[in-house]
């Protein structure tokens, strides 16, 4: 028997995709309805619109209301969630192999038949304006929020996915339906799903309803941002100050993304980064330091997050900087980029295993590039990264330029950090 994953891809007439691997080694299978549609697309009276939209899909069609669609999702051991992102709208849900055919049905009928019901609108408001209090109410996740029109200004990627609280109030039924039927256009449409499945018993199942879609009539250009290096800083009676650094990062499809990868590794990407070792293990300035990558289709980021003492920011914001600076000047030893070669492999495969990594990979290769890329390839990509080939994106990336800043605590009012922000 074969126990190799195989893909396998149809096209419906409309213009949906769909997208599968067997995995004929998992009981499970995982399932998303991926829309290439996200919080950059809308314009500003728009904002918040599209994460509206993924919170009332849950909330009844013509044949399920609310709590029958949990309830099914229960009893048959389901898991099922959604998340908006910048660029996509998922709908998504893991069952057992045997409970296929049930997990088609739920998924279809509410991403195609959702009514977005006037009262269940007005129900789900508070709770999106809970979402948005729980993030200004979280530090770590409020300094993430605010990076965004620090580095990206007024373009749309500088806005909260979550919307402004005075859109929120806006949205209507009309609005939602609007936007739903403008937006969420066939050829913006796959469907993912990885496990234990067979590809043509899904397309069976998926393609007289999903081929009922009609076509939209075409989709505005996304604007290319160009990234700044704004400054903010918001005053919280805090024990620590929370801060993260923003700067430049590359593309999701740029052939520069297996050397970012590791370059972002060595950066501050697990225990035995430049990063950790220095602030944490060194100078025990902080907890936790990470530096993490953030890539859209035209652009990106590399961020910086950690949470110090007040008396310690201006030195931990130096010794970050100068990190930065090290990896222009100096080339990678062998072993350094060795090992983060394994750590970044090691991380692909084990996440491999897993159906719902498989399912997000398929669906996101699928916006991105049109087809599904090997793992080996990306492997292969990942050892033929040199150390000057490290060098040589950090000096591009950051030759000249500046990180945005922002901070969430005692101490982050009162000083003027842009002389220490230069890369």
């Amino acid at each position: 028997m074969n126990k190799k994953p195989t893909v396998n891809k149809t096209v419906l007439d409309n213009g949906v995709r769909i997208v599968s691997m067997r995995m004929p080694h998992v009981r499970s299978v995982s399932m998303g309805v991926w829309v290439h549609v996200g919080a950059r697309d809308e314009t500003d009276v728009e904002s918040g619109l599209s994460h509206f939209i993924e919170h009332m899909i849950f909330k009844g069609t013509a044949r399920r209301s609310a709590f029958q669609i949990a309830k099914e999702f229960d009893a048959i051991g389901g898991q099922t969630n959604a998340f908006t992102s910048m660029e996509h709208t998922c709908y998504h849900a893991r069952v057992l192999d045997t409970q296929l055919s049930t997990m088609v049905d739920i998924l279809s009928d509410i991403f195609l038949n959702s009514s977005f019901d006037g009262s269940e609108v007005e129900r789900e408001r508070p709770v999106i304006f809970q979402e948005i209090g729980m993030v200004e109410d979280t530090p770590e996740e409020l300094v993430h929020e605010m990076m965004g029109p620090a580095l990206w200004g007024t373009h749309p990627l500088g806005r909260s996915i979550l919307g402004p609280r005075e859109n929120i109030l806006g949205f209507d039924s009309v609005a939602i339906k609007t936007f739903f039927k403008r937006l969420y256009q066939p050829d913006r449409i796959v469907i993912a799903i990885a496990g234990n499945v067979e590809h043509h018993r899904l397309v069976d199942m998926v393609a007289p309803v999903f081929s009922t879609i009609a076509g939209g009539s075409g989709f505005a250009p996304r604007a290319v941002p160009a990234a700044g290096c704004g400054i903010a800083l918001k005053h919280r009676d805090l024990e620590q100050t929370h801060l993260c650094l923003g700067m430049n990062g590359v593309s999701v499809t740029d052939p520069r993304r297996f050397a970012a990868s590791l370059l972002n590794t060595i950066f501050g990407g697990n225990m035995s980064s430049r990063l950790f070792q220095i602030i944490r293990e060194e100078r025990g300035l902080a907890y936790s330091i990470y530096s993490f990558l953030t890539s859209y289709t035209d652009t990106g980021m590399l961020g910086v997050c950690t949470a110090v003492d007040p008396k310690d920011i201006e030195t931990s914001v130096d010794l970050i900087i100068n990190e930065v600076r090290r990896l222009k000047r100096d080339p990678v030893p062998a072993e350094v980029l060795a090992d983060a070669k394994e750590f970044t492999k090691g991380n692909l495969l084990m996440a491999a295993e897993s159906p719902d990594n498989q399912m997000a990979r398929l669906a996101q290769n699928e916006f991105y590039f049109g087809r599904t890329l090997p793992i080996q390839s990306v492997i292969d990509n990942i050892d033929a990264v040199t150390a000057p080939d490290l060098q040589a994106l950090a000096e591009d990336l950051w030759d000249g330029g500046r990180a945005a800043l922002t901070m969430v605590g005692p101490g982050a009012d009162g000083t003027d950090f842009s002389g220490q922000l230069t890369l």
